[in-house]
């Protein structure tokens, strides 16, 4: 297998140039990944879930969807537009920071889920990229994700910015996994690549994509990134012991029940996205 590497190396030189040092971490435990924060008890992508899943709930990484407002602030939201998740409406690239910031962004939360439904939810803000950081620190670990770059240039410039100001560009704390960039997106890893060549990138795939992949493709990508996030569903025995011939670190998302949490680590994943750290983490700690 190294001999093989060596000779795809050789032969894709741009991504030996800028796959560099990062390699697959084999994880003794499996990660715990708060997708959007603990988002099945509270509002996604809010402090209050964020709070819950990373200070009560001990999950391994706060999970972080990026859209780009349209005075280029990292704000931390699913879709493009602010419609689903806030009071407001509009794509959040035609909104500024201030006005996202006159959103309620939890309410929404308690109309849909009355017996989860909390006073504290009411009022909370969408926060930025730099707010998180600023309020978690860089001990903490964080999954980014690249929402549609396309829609946004120079997002992935202004991300490398916002993570080296809070200290987690430097080459300890990517060695570690303190950050783990990924997208579905195969442009937005390659031009992540080209900006850093030690930042640990995961691939996120499509439905029903992860069997259309050739051992060529497959091999493409593992000299770019060192992981790649399945939609579980897709995931069987087979296939992950695949993906793990080729050293990928295998994180699927999003799996909410204890049936398919046990499922997927019954085929040897590395740990899955949930909006359910707390149940995930029980099952991962089990004798």
């Amino acid at each position: 297998m190294k001999k093989f590497s060596l000779i795809l190396l050789s032969i894709s030189m741009l991504f030996t140039i800028f796959a560099g040092n990062v390699e697959a971490k084999s994880h003794t435990k499996k990660q715990v990944i708060a997708h959007r924060g603990a988002s099945g008890y509270a509002p996604e992508h809010t402090f209050a879930s964020y709070d819950l899943s990373h200070n009560v709930m001990g999950a391994d990484y706060i999970e972080v969807d990026l859209q780009m407002t349209k005075d280029g602030q990292l704000i931390a939201m699913h879709d493009e537009t602010v419609d689903r998740t806030t009071n407001g409406t509009g794509a959040v690239k035609d909104l500024t920071l201030a006005e996202i910031k006159q959103l309620d962004a939890g309410s929404w939360f308690n109309d849909k889920n009355p017996e989860l439904a909390k006073p504290s939810y009411v009022g909370q803000q969408v926060p930025t990229l730099d707010e998180i950081l600023t309020r978690y620190g860089s001990n903490a670990k964080y999954y980014i994700e690249t929402k549609s770059p396309d829609v946004y240039p120079g997002m992935e410039e202004e991300l490398i910015r916002v993570l080296a100001e809070h200290g987690l560009m430097k080459t300890n704390k990517l060695k570690k996994g303190h950050v783990l960039i990924q997208s579905f997106s195969n442009e937005s890893l390659v031009k992540m690549r080209q900006l850093n060549k030690k930042i640990q990138l995961v691939q996120l795939l499509d439905r029903n994509q992860v069997d259309t992949l050739t051992d060529a493709q497959l091999s493409e990508l593992k000299q770019l990134v060192m992981g790649i996030g399945p939609n579980f569903r897709d995931l069987t025995a087979d296939n992950t012991k695949r993906l793990k011939s080729y050293g990928f670190v295998v994180h699927p998302y999003t799996v909410n029940t204890e049936e398919d949490m046990r499922r997927m680590n019954s085929y040897g994943v590395d740990g899955v996205f949930t909006n359910y750290a707390d149940v995930y983490k029980r099952i991962v700690n089990e004798k």
